[in-house]
């Protein structure tokens, strides 16, 4: 039976995210992943924090090698189209004082592919073989069986095995050391995607940015540029709303990009689709217990809230670079390796936690929402949010979280 000290179980950006994490570390990692890249993926905007993971990793020069769009920032079109408000991309600087900073959208094909070669190139061994099943001893977990691409099945060991194998949720699904996965708050939604040509951009604060069209709560809309002329398009309903309507995901995309929000369909004079138009429910889920012993999960693996404000890859990244350390403690039998696991996943539910409440208030308060994001004492601490510095002691203390969570218990008091 073959033994390695770290096995990633998925080598897309949680995964190569980690791989690459630990190669600074100086630890070899293997990865399992079943399918040849370039793939599919949807997700393409990056946040603040997801651009700096990037740089940090040295990944910076190759991005712009790839030419993927600068994002500086996000624009929320309300109802009418009227009505707007606009987050910008920014950084703190060694003061703490906030900088203009950019970060990218991304083909997630070529993004994913990019990430995966670097991790190769720097060190980390890809095994093209999908995990199967969890191999335990005494309360631990292991190794694994794999499936490798000629259909045999294998036995390995690993002293730590890194759950990044995203929505599949595999350690969830095989093994009873991690917690069961539970519906998240979005569950019942469906998203319905594609892409354009001459898509009309943002001008004022950059061609690149994003673009979101409130219509009502669970219900709304994106344009992202992801290269020089195609864009990305997609609206996020209600299941059943999809449902009612008895068209197929080209039909309801078009339709609903027509009519959702004015603004909306001036953007988007030509509805020519220029790929496969797919769609995906039932995407919101959280597993509340996902480390233990010889195992932790990073990334969607454990947790996915709601694509609005495109934290995916941000959880990846981020959560990728914490786990890196855990790993290397859990390797170095340091004596506090058992307590940085779950200090990790601690830190790891408080920074989904922020997210989710945004969210959350997003589409319960609307109107305080707005008032949130432009108020002189919150408006640089909710940019932090947006940005995803979600994981500083500063944020969890910050005024602004604070007023978001006093919507909530007013929720919660009406409700009750």
């Amino acid at each position: 039976m073959k033994s390695y000290q770290v096995i990633i179980i998925g080598g897309g950006p949680a995964g190569a995210a980690t791989a690459l994490y630990l190669l600074k570390l100086g630890i070899k990692p293997v990865l399992l992943e079943k399918t040849a890249f370039p793939r599919y993926h949807i997700g393409e905007s990056l946040t603040g924090e997801a651009g700096g993971c990037l740089r940090e990793l040295g990944i910076d020069h190759l991005m712009s090698e790839q030419r993927f769009p600068i994002k500086h920032g996000v624009v929320v079109y309300g109802p009418t189209g009227g009505e707007s408000f606009w987050v910008p991309v920014m950084k703190r600087d060694e003061a703490r004082q906030l900088q203009p900073a950019t970060t990218w959208q991304v083909r997630r094909s070529s993004f994913d592919k990019l990430l995966l070669d670097t991790a190769i190139e720097r060190g980390a061994e890809v095994i093209p073989a999908a995990a199967t099943a969890t191999l335990q001893e005494n309360g631990r977990l292991n190794g694994l069986t794999i499936r490798t691409e000629n259909g045999t099945e294998e036995k390995v060991r690993s002293e730590m095995i890194v759950d990044a194998s995203g929505q599949t949720t595999f350690l969830a699904n095989q093994c009873k050391l991690v917690g069961q996965k539970q519906r998240g708050n979005y569950s019942k939604q469906v998203a319905v995607f594609s892409q354009v040509k001459h898509a009309v951009r943002e001008t004022e604060q950059g061609v690149a940015n994003t673009l979101i069209f409130y219509e009502k709560k669970n219900h709304w809309a994106w344009l992202i540029p992801i290269d020089d002329e195609i864009t990305s398009v997609g609206v996020v309903v209600p299941r059943e709303y999809f449902a009612a309507e008895r068209l197929s995901p080209a039909e309801f995309l078009s339709s609903e990009l027509k009519t959702m929000n004015p603004e909306l369909t001036k953007r988007v004079p030509d509805l020519t689709f220029v790929e496969e138009t797919r769609s995906a429910s039932n995407y919101s889920y959280h597993i509340k217990h996902f480390t233990g012993p010889g195992f932790l999960c990073v990334g969607d693996s454990h947790r996915f809230i709601d694509p609005i404000f495109s934290f995916g890859v941000n959880f990846a990244l981020k959560e990728a670079q914490l786990a890196s350390q855990v790993v290397a403690k859990n390797l170095s039998g340091d004596p506090a390796a058992a307590s940085a696991l779950s200090d990790y996943e601690r830190l790891s539910e408080r920074g989904q936690d922020i997210i989710q409440d945004l969210v959350d208030v997003f589409w319960d308060y609307p109107l305080r929402f707005l008032v949130l994001t432009h108020h002189p004492r919150h408006r640089d601490e909710m940019i932090d949010i947006f940005a995803g510095r979600i994981f500083a002691e500063e944020v969890f203390k910050s005024a602004a979280l604070n007023a978001l969570r006093q919507c909530l218990v007013q929720r919660m008091a009406v409700a009750s």
